[in-house]
C-alpha cells in the first residue's frame, strides 16, 4: 500500500528521527478511530528538503517539526500563529488550501504540552527555573514558564548576553532556581550515558527536574537528579499533550 492510497497524510520532519514516538501514536489513533489517514516520518538531512516532501506527497495535510528544524522552518512558511511568532519556534505546520494555493502556517503546541504537564507539580518554591539549552524547544519552554509566573534563565555551553554557562551555576543559583528543565538532546537514546553538566550534588528534595526527553524513560539527567533527592519527570506526557494539540490545530 502506498501513501497515496490514503485520503490524508500527516508526518514529522526532523533529523534524525529514530527516537520519535509520533508515528506510532498517530497511526494507532487513525486505526482505532477508523480515520483514512497515515502518519510517516520524513527524515530530511537539511530543511530545504521540505520542498521535496511537499511536492512528492500532494495528500499531505499537516506536519510536525522536531530537532533541528523548529527555528529553521520559519523561513519556509507563509503564515505564523502570533504565539509561535513571538516564541520564534514552530513544531506544527497547518496546511491551508486557499484559492488553489497551498498555505503553510506555523504553530507551537510545545507550549501547551509542557505547561499542562508541569503545572500540577508546581508549588510556592517554584518561582525561578533554569532552562538547559537554547534551541527551538527552549523558546517554547521559557514562554510557558512565564505564563505560569515562573522566571526562566537560559543555560548554555556557549557564553552569550543574558545566558549562563554551566560553569557559572553557583550554589546560590541552584538554590534559588528550584526548577531545572533539560531541553537539550543529551541523554537521548542511544547516547544514554550523557547528561547536562550541572552540579547535581547541590540539588535538594525541593527541586523539580524535568527532562523533555522520553527515550529512555529515565535519562541520566533524571537519575542523577533523583539520586540527589529531587523530583523528576520525563517528557512523555508533554509529547502526548502536544500531539493532541497538534491534531486539534490540523482539524480546525
Amino acid at each position: 500500500m502506498t501513501y497515496s492510497s490514503y485520503s490524508k497524510l500527516y508526518g514529522l520532519i526532523g533529523y534524525p528521527l529514530g527516537h520519535s514516538f509520533s508515528q506510532d501514536y498517530f497511526n494507532q489513533k487513525f486505526d482505532a478511530e477508523n480515520i483514512d489517514a497515515r502518519y510517516i516520518n520524513f527524515e530530511i538531512p537539511e530543511i530545504g528538503d521540505l520542498r521535496k516532501v511537499l511536492t512528492g506527497n500532494p495528500n499531505l495535510n499537516g506536519l510536525n517539526v522536531t530537532i533541528p528544524y523548529k527555528q529553521q522552518v520559519i523561513d519556509l512558511l507563509d503564515e505564523m500563529d502570533p504565539e509561535a511568532a513571538e516564541i520564534g519556534a514552530v513544531n506544527v505546520i497547518k496546511f491551508i488550501r486557499r484559492n488553489g494555493k497551498l498555505i503553510l502556517k506555523g504553530y507551537n503546541s510545545d507550549i501547551i504540552g509542557f505547561r499542562d504537564s508541569i503545572a500540577p507539580l508546581l508549588n510556592e518554591d517554584h518561582t525561578k527555573a533554569l532552562v538547559l539549552g537554547t534551541g527551538g524547544a527552549s523558546k517554547a519552554i521559557c514562554y510557558a514558564l512565564r505564563s505560569l509566573g515562573i522566571e526562566p534563565q537560559l543555560v548554555s555551553r556557549t557564553p552569550a548576553t543574558g545566558i549562563l554557562t554551566y560553569e557559572e551555576l553557583t550554589p546560590e543559583i541552584i538554590e534559588s532556581h528550584k526548577i531545572i528543565v533539560n531541553t537539550t538532546p543529551l541523554g537521548m537514546y542511544p547516547h544514554v550515558d550523557e547528561c547536562p553538566d550541572i552540579p547535581y550534588h547541590l540539588l535538594t528534595p525541593k527541586h523539580l527536574c524535568y527532562d523533555l526527553l522520553y527515550n529512555p524513560d529515565v535519562t541520566l539527567f533524571m537519575k542523577r537528579s533523583e539520586d540527589a533527592g529531587a523530583e523528576v519527570k520525563n517528557g512523555l506526557e508533554m509529547l502526548l499533550l502536544q500531539a493532541f494539540a497538534a491534531w486539534t490545530i490540523w482539524q480546525r
